[in-house]
C-alpha cells in the first residue's frame, strides 16, 4: 500500500449542542487531514490548529505532502522525523508541528486500519478496560441558579466528572466577569466551589479552569495564583487548571510548593522538547498534552512517558473536533499515566458524524474504542454538510480583530 495524495479539509459547522457552552461560542472550525493510498483505504486525521486558525493548514500540508508521496506507513516514526527535520526551523514548536500531528494522526489511522486494530494497540496497547472521564463545562455560567442547571445538565448525560472555568459568564449583564483583586478573584472562586460542591455532593470530581494560558481578562501573577488555590483547598478538587501563563514555568513550580491542589498544565505546549523543560522544572502535577496539538501520537506517548518517570498522571486535552476526541482517546488508552479523559459534552455534528459510534461512555467512564484504526469517518456528505467559513477561527479579541462568531 503507497500514499498517493495527501489533502486537507476544512469544516466550519455548530460549536456544540450544549445550552451552557453556547453562549459563549457559536460556531467551530477544524481542520482535517487525508492521506489517500492506492488501496480504497484513507487515513483521517486532526490538528487543533484547525480550530484557531484553520487558513494556514492547507499550505503547511502542501509542504510536508511530497514527503509522504509514494511512501508506507510501515515506518511512522521515520516519516514524522524526515517532516519534521524538514521544517526544523519553523515546525520545531508551535503551529507547524501541530500541523504535522494532524498529518501524523492520519497515518497512524491509515495503518490501524491496514491492520485491522484500534491506533491504541499500535502505541503500545491497551493499559486499561475503561478510564473515567469528566464533562469540560467551559466558562461558569451565572446567576448561581443557572450554573446549577448547567451542572445538572451534565450529571444527566452520564458524567461524574465537571470542569469549570475560572471568573463568570452572565449573558444578562456583564458578559465575561472577573474580580480585580486577589482577595476579591479568591472570595468569588471560594464561594463558587462552596456552591458548586454543596450542590453536586462529594461524589463528583470537579475541577476548575484559570484559562490563564490563554486569558480572555488579566493573567494572573504569582502571587494572586497563590492566594486562589489556597483558598480552594477546602474543596477537593482533582485539579485546578492552568492558574498561570506558559510563560511562567518557574511560577508553575513554585506555585505546586505552595498549594495542595494538584496543578494542571500543558495543552498549549507542543513538542517532547517544550515539555521536557516544564517537567525538569515539576510544573505540574497532571500534565494535559493534547494528540492533536502537541506534534503527533508519537509525541504524546513520549510526554506522557516523560511524566510518568517524574511520577506525574496525565489528563488528555480534547477540545478540537471528532479526530481530536479520538485522537486522545487512544493515546488515553495506550498511556500508563493517564488520570483522566476530557470530554466535550453535548456535541455536535463535527464530533457525532464523524466519530459515530466509536466513543462510547458508560456510567461516567469511557470505553475503549473497537474499530480498526481511529474509529472516525469523513464523509462527502459531511464536506458538503458543514462547508468551511473563512474567518470562523478561534482567537482573542483585540482593537482591530474581534471575534464575532
Amino acid at each position: 500500500m503507497k500514499i498517493t495524495d495527501v489533502r486537507t479539509v476544512l469544516l466550519t459547522g455548530p460549536c456544540t449542542n450544549d445550552p451552557f457552552l453556547s453562549e459563549s461560542r457559536r460556531l467551530r472550525s477544524a481542520a482535517f487531514i487525508e492521506i489517500v493510498t492506492d488501496t480504497e483505504l484513507v487515513g483521517v486525521g486532526e490538528t487543533y490548529i484547525g480550530y484557531f486558525f484553520p487558513e494556514s493548514v492547507p499550505a503547511i500540508v502542501d509542504f510536508f505532502k511530497p514527503i509522504l508521496i509514494g511512501q508506507s506507513v510501515d515506518h511512522i516514526d521515520e516519516l514524522w522525523r524526515r517532516m519534521y527535520h524538514c521544517g526544523n526551523f519553523w515546525c520545531r514548536v508551535g503551529m507547524g508541528l501541530s500541523v504535522l500531528n494532524g498529518i501524523e494522526a492520519a497515518l497512524w489511522d491509515l495503518k490501524g486500519k491496514m491492520y485491522g486494530l484500534p491506533v491504541y494497540e499500535l502505541l503500545g496497547g491497551k493499559k486499561y478496560n475503561r478510564l473515567p472521564c469528566y464533562a469540560t463545562g467551559g466558562p461558569s455560567n451565572y446567576p448561581k441558579e443557572k450554573l446549577a442547571a448547567k451542572l445538572d445538565h451534565y450529571l444527566s448525560l452520564g458524567f461524574n466528572g465537571v470542569k469549570l472555568g475560572a471568573g463568570s459568564l452572565d449573558t444578562t449583564g456583564g458578559g465575561w466577569q472577573m474580580p480585580q483583586s486577589k482577595k476579591e478573584i479568591a472570595e468569588f472562586e471560594a464561594d463558587k466551589m462552596e456552591f458548586v460542591r454543596k450542590h453536586v455532593g462529594s461524589g463528583v470530581q470537579l475541577m476548575l479552569d484559570g484559562h490563564m494560558g490563554n486569558s480572555p481578562t488579566r493573567t494572573w501573577d504569582l502571587d494572586t495564583a497563590v492566594t486562589v488555590l489556597q483558598a480552594l483547598e477546602p474543596y477537593d478538587l482533582l485539579f485546578f487548571e492552568e492558574p498561570l501563563h506558559y510563560t511562567d514555568a518557574a511560577g508553575y513550580a513554585e506555585l505546586r510548593r505552595a498549594t495542595a491542589i494538584p496543578i494542571a498544565g500543558g495543552e498549549c505546549l507542543t513538542g517532547s522538547c517544550e515539555w521536557k523543560m516544564f517537567t525538569d522544572l515539576n510544573c505540574f502535577d497532571v500534565g494535559q498534552p493534547d494528540a492533536a496539538f502537541t506534534g503527533g501520537l508519537g509525541e504524546f506517548m513520549k510526554v506522557a512517558a516523560m511524566l510518568e518517570a517524574n511520577g506525574r498522571k496525565i489528563a488528555t486535552h480534547a477540545w478540537g473536533a471528532g479526530g481530536c476526541l479520538m485522537q486522545n482517546i487512544h493515546c488515553g488508552f495506550a498511556s500508563g499515566n493517564t488520570l483522566i479523559l476530557e470530554i466535550p459534552p453535548d456535541y455536535a455534528g463535527l464530533h457525532s458524524e464523524i466519530v459515530r459510534d466509536s466513543f462510547r461512555m458508560e456510567g461516567g467512564y469511557v470505553l475503549p474504542p473497537q474499530q480498526p484504526g481511529l474509529g472516525v469517518v469523513l464523509t462527502g456528505a459531511i464536506k458538503h454538510k458543514y462547508p468551511f467559513v473563512p474567518g470562523s477561527g478561534e482567537f482573542n479579541s483585540v482593537p482591530g480583530k474581534m471575534l464575532t462568531t
